[in-house]
């Protein structure tokens, strides 16, 4: 059931995910999945948990930067398909059993590194709001090949007032538009700014 809820909302958005549409995808009586759960905010609470669920838990290696970096490109590979679940994945007030052994061993990571708790959690917020940020943004983006990219900066490009806006020209021409550009590769290096940062911290 909760793998028919998360189908309807990869295609509706948490909005479209009702009783009676999660019915309707399983091919039964909207009723009847009253025997297996107690109401809508059981089913939410479901396909949150199988987010996580699905989402890589930190390895207990010697890096920690590593495990949180595999950790965060996992979140943002799965967020990608579910986007509609950030704005339910930390408004939940009864997580299931994969959300929190996720938070327990990203915790678990950063304590083991010798991280203090206050910089452990803020070192999660820090985290977690980036990733959902980028995946927000990447989202909405007009493009998603190096193809677009050319397409839309290129469009840009020749509406800009000639003379008038240096610094993007420059960014458009020298940057957005040199062979090999992948704005996607955006993801990793901000992800270790954070990580260099919170390093620092550590120490």
């Amino acid at each position: 059931m909760l793998e028919a809820a998360i189908r309807v909302a990869d295609r509706g958005g948490v909005e479209a995910i009702t009783m009676r549409r999660v019915a309707q995808e399983l091919g039964v009586e909207a009723m009847s999945l009253y025997h297996h759960v107690p109401n809508k905010e059981a089913v939410l609470d479901g396909v949150v948990d199988a987010v996580f669920a699905a989402i890589e838990l930190p390895a207990e290696c010697a890096d920690w930067r590593d495990a949180i970096r595999a950790r965060a490109f996992s979140a943002r590979a799965v967020l990608s398909q579910h986007s509609w679940a950030l704005g339910l994945m930390d408004s939940r007030r009864d997580p299931g059993p994969a959300t929190l052994r996720h938070h327990d061993a990203v915790l678990g990571v950063l304590r083991k590194a010798g991280f203090t708790l206050p910089i452990a959690a803020h070192a999660v917020s820090l985290i977690d709001s980036y990733i959902g940020g980028y995946v927000l943004q990447e989202a909405n983006l007009p493009v998603t090949t190096p193809d677009d990219v050319e397409e839309v900066a290129g469009g840009i490009l020749a509406h800009l007032p000639a003379g008038e806006l240096p610094y993007l020209t420059e960014m458009i021409v020298d940057h957005a538009l040199q062979p090999g550009y992948d704005h996607t590769s955006e993801f990793g290096y901000g992800l270790d700014l954070i990580l260099d940062a919170l390093e620092a911290r550590r120490r």
